[in-house]
């Protein structure tokens, strides 16, 4: 789902914005939704604690996309639910 979409909204763009809604410990990491305001809805296995939900959506994100982990930053949300995410696409 999250591929399709990323795919549909990159196309010929150095970098992409996504809005994220988090969801911290869950049972697996997975999105659930994206959502009529295009907020991504994400489940993420760990807790929300010590920045480890934000790097295990960096590490899933990155790896759903197909884009390196150092090309994932958080812009805002770091201690909020909901984030807004820039991606760096490849040339």
């Amino acid at each position: 789902m999250l591929k399709k979409y990323f795919q549909k909204r990159s196309a010929g763009k150095p970098f992409l914005y996504l809005r994220i809604k988090v969801i911290p410990k869950s049972a697996k990491n997975q999105v659930v939704d994206i959502m009529n305001d295009e907020t991504i809805k994400i489940r993420i296995k760990a807790a929300p604690e010590q920045g480890k939900a934000n790097a295990a959506l960096i590490e899933f994100l990155s790896k759903e996309l197909n884009v390196l982990e150092k090309n994932v930053l958080i812009i805002s949300g770091a201690h909020d639910p909901l984030k807004l995410i820039k991606v760096k696409l490849p040339l």
